[in-house]
């Protein structure tokens, strides 16, 4: 007799699965059976009671994260100003009152990957303070078996906003590789990973009710069997998307060949004006419509429910550069503060980051290149640095040309050298700090001096010890600069042991030379 077949781990889960469902699952609700509502107007969370950006103010927001993509974070903008702004006005409108047209506008990004596609999205949903999903298109199925539930994306955005569903059915979901489940209009049969999802995905970008168990969630399932043990019912609760914002992203690599192809036709035509000398696949996405995107493999209705579609541009050298060197997010900061960890300042020439961002934009990948570059080259300083007695790390493209070399004569190092790298430090801190501030900043050579007693005192590194002594500077400089039009300013020692007190002085300075020039 032959040994019983017994069913994998997945087969098994999905028959417990159906087993709790058809045991403890509960029906769609009836008009006598009404769901628990989450949305009351008494309970509108305070960032949307207290929403009243502007696309400007949101584009200076993203422009201290994301280098370029103008037109990405104004598209971005003005679609999340007019999403909040009318989820805004829904919430203090009287219950009685009749409810207000407004389409929401769901937002596709196209470009390459490693443009600041998710980093925009991110800082969006930071600066407005409302929850954030991001997931990939392809973990997805129509069912769920294959992969992930759509639904999944809603109840997470409650999870995201530690179980505050009033403030999570204001959330923004991220679908990133929308691309990757288009389907062509020659491919046949039943398509779970393509076609379905678009269907699925289409309830949720309109407006559904989502119930916050889900039916194929293992662990929701059983406190549904729980819950019914202790009281004999179970609880339905669902948070509806009307006023979830979507925005989908993809790269659309061939969707030029389809803008090209249709191009070309219609050059052929009777009085068609000539084809536009569009080589760049950047240029290409531009000119991509609606039709383009449904050649392309997405469905009409799917491509229809979003509306607004902007192009993320290319990133070159220089690009690459610009962040390194003035984003706020920058990956230079990180390296910064991981070399930091075991006391060792380490400081990047302007040349140090160009040969980065060189060797960054031949990986073709975006901004995503720079960690893999910078992964390469600074390996070998990260394992032999740390523990060491080195202090400090100065940076440069010599370096990179024979690190094992480099490693060794920083080893050898004297006290000297590290104290001169320091100093580098702390210049870099003052022109970092005047470049993001607008004002022109130096230390002293005797603040610099104290400076690095102090550190080496209270053992914390240079860097920090700066920002912590001069957290407050960029205000009182900057009412100093509006009282005097003063904007060179040198940090004396007196400020470093008593950083208030020396702010304090020079602003009530600056109220005296305003009170003499105001006099006629």
């Amino acid at each position: 007799m032959s040994d019983p077949i017994l069913p994998t781990a997945e087969q098994m889960q999905r028959r417990l699965q159906e087993l709790l469902r058809a045991s403890f699952s509960t029906p769609a609700p009836s008009p006598s059976e009404p769901v628990a509502p989450v949305h009351n107007p008494d309970t509108v969370p305070q960032p949307i009671r207290d929403f009243h950006l502007t696309p400007k103010d949101i584009k200076k927001h993203l422009d201290r994260f994301v280098i370029r993509q103008d037109e990405a974070k104004k598209v971005l903008g003005i679609a999340v100003c007019d999403h909040y702004n009318n989820a805004r006005v829904m919430a203090s409108r009287e219950a009685a009152a009749p409810p207000l047209e407004y389409s929401k506008q769901n937002v596709l990004l196209a470009g390459p990957t490693g443009v600041g596609k998710t980093y925009l999205v991110k800082h969006v949903a930071e600066l407005v303070g409302v929850p954030f999903v991001k997931a990939d298109a392809t973990k997805f199925s129509e069912t769920g078996y294959v992969g992930g539930d759509v639904d999944d994306l809603v109840r997470e955005l409650v999870q995201k906003a530690d179980g505050n569903i009033s403030l999570a059915q204001y959330g923004i979901i991220y679908i990133d590789e929308i691309d990757k489940i288009a389907t062509p209009s020659d491919v046949s049969g039943r398509d779970v990973s393509g076609r379905g999802v678009q269907t699925t995905l289409l309830k949720l970008m309109e407006e559904t009710d989502v119930p916050l168990r889900g039916g194929n969630d293992l662990q929701s399932q059983i406190q549904a069997a729980m819950e019914f043990q202790k009281r004999g019912k179970v609880t339905k609760e669902t948070l509806n998307t009307r006023h979830i914002l979507f925005i989908v992203s993809g790269a659309f690599d061939k969707l030029g060949h389809i803008v090209t192809r249709r191009l070309k036709k219609s050059a052929m035509g009777f009085g068609a004006a000539p084809t536009p000398s569009a080589s760049e696949s950047d240029e290409l996405l531009r000119l991509a419509g609606t039709r383009d995107f449904v050649d392309y493999g997405l469905e009409p209705e799917f491509i229809g429910r979003l509306p607004v579609r902007v192009v993320c541009d290319s990133l070159g050298a220089q690009d690459l550069f610009d962040i390194l060197q003035k984003s706020e997010g920058s990956l230079i900061r990180q390296y910064e503060r991981a070399f930091a960890a075991y006391g060792i300042e380490a400081v990047y020439s302007t040349d140090a980051l160009r040969h980065i961002a060189s060797l960054a934009a031949q990986e073709s990948t975006g901004a995503r290149g720079l960690m893999t570059v910078c992964e390469r080259l600074m390996r070998d300083f990260k394992y032999e640095l740390p523990g060491a007695r080195v202090r400090s790390l100065e940076i440069t493209p010599a370096v990179f040309k024979n690190p094992s070399a480099s490693i060794q004569a920083l080893l050898q190092l004297g006290e000297e050298e590290a104290r001169h790298t320091q100093r580098l430090v702390i210049e870099q801190f003052a022109e970092r700090f005047g470049g993001q501030h607008g004002f022109v900043l130096r230390f002293d050579p005797a603040a610099i001096d104290a400076i690095l007693r102090m550190a080496f005192e209270k053992n914390i590194p240079a860097r920090d010890l700066c920002e912590s002594l001069f957290k407050d500077y960029q205000f009182g400089l900057g009412l100093i600069s509006r009282n005097s039009g003063q904007s060179e300013f040198v940090i004396p020692v007196d400020a470093v042991e008593a950083p208030d007190r020396v702010l304090s002085q020079w602003v009530v300075a600056s109220y005296r030379t305003k009170e003499e020039n105001e006099k006629p």
